[in-house]
């Protein structure tokens, strides 16, 4: 059934002011984190350690850019953190075995982008709910990451590496890391996508309605599909520029990232039902997350208090969205 397109409109109306009124709080909690660390975390404004806040958000912000569209498809991924790992680890076993390190960046890509196809075959073909299906595949892709270091001879692939290996990483242009510039040219064209395309306009009515999504003929399965490819090829990307620019391959780094990406997220306005949420909004989350997760070990908080803190966000961020949900309603 068709919904009158006044209702179609209120609640639009509705939605924007929601997301506005989140994106004014979110832009609030940003400028009082920083002054918060400026004041008490020594070195905060050190330009060292800016650019190493820019790296970690600009991870995140890549990785997410996709994943905000699949969240907003109602599905999500918890597998990124481990596929980073893996793809990261695969990167240098390929480029210590004699595969040019560009050559091999594109082969993590392509890991990736298959795990992200096996999540997407399980959540939209098999119909395997994505806590479950992703679930699997963070325990697969970290296994694999470890089975890999173990054939290698070791805990880790640090030994061995060709010269050029960090040089990918570590790549420079002007002020700003590649990461950095690869992290702005995307966020760009997902919101070209989410705000300006026929495909965002499909995702968002996948997320509302998918019964209705598919009796359109939308093509529910292959877009979602999709997502999780990409998603999981962004994942590859930065698994294997992160690698690069440390300079070894580990299966221990990483973890913690899918919590990372989800904080960000559901801070930024996107919804686990699915219908809502933003590019604009997940970049400003994911500069909370950044932000206080460096501001804290700076001050030397415990990681597991960092743990506790974080899930305090999260509780938080769902409590204002409800609370700016009943106020436009």
């Amino acid at each position: 059934m068709i919904e009158d397109p006044a209702v179609q409109s209120t609640q639009s109306i509705r939605l924007s002011r929601i997301l506005d009124a989140q994106k004014a709080t979110l832009i609030g909690v940003i400028i009082a984190v920083f002054i918060f660390f400026t004041i008490f975390a020594p070195n905060f404004l050190n330009p060292q350690n800016l650019m190493f806040v820019i790296l970690k958000v600009s991870t995140i912000i890549i990785v997410a850019t996709a994943a905000t569209l699949l969240m907003i498809t109602g599905n999500f991924d918890l597998s990124v953190g481990s596929v980073l790992a893996f793809t990261g680890i695969m990167h240098a076993f390929m480029a210590k075995h004699g595969i040019p390190s560009g050559l091999s960046i594109v082969f993590a890509i392509g890991w990736g982008m298959l795990v992200g196809y096996l999540n997407g075959l399980t959540v939209a073909r098999l119909k395997i709910t994505p806590v479950i299906a992703t679930l699997a595949t963070m325990y697969i892709a970290r296994g694999f990451a470890f089975l890999v270091a173990r054939w290698d001879g070791g805990a880790n692939i640090s030994a061995g590496l060709p010269q050029d290996f960090s040089s990918f990483g570590r790549t420079m242009i002007g002020p700003l890391p590649l990461l950095a510039i690869i992290m702005i040219v995307l966020v760009a064209v997902f919101i070209f996508i989410e705000r300006k395309t026929v495909f965002g306009r499909f995702i968002f009515a996948m997320g509302s309605n998918p019964d209705a999504a598919r009796v359109s003929g939308i093509n529910v399965p292959g877009i979602i599909t999709s997502l999780y490819i990409i998603t999981g090829a962004f994942a590859g990307l930065c698994g294997a520029i992160q690698t690069s620019r440390i300079g070894m391959g580990s299966p221990q780094n990483f973890r913690g990232f899918e919590f990372d990406v989800l904080i960000a997220l559901i801070l930024g306005g996107t919804s686990l039902k699915g219908g809502e949420g933003s590019i604009i909004g997940m970049v400003l989350g994911a500069l909370i997350v950044g932000v206080v997760g460096n501001g804290l070990n700076l001050m030397n908080v415990s990681p597991h208090y960092q743990l506790v803190f974080n899930g305090g966000i999260l509780v938080i961020a769902v409590m204002i969205y409800q609370g700016l949900g009943k106020k436009f309603q």
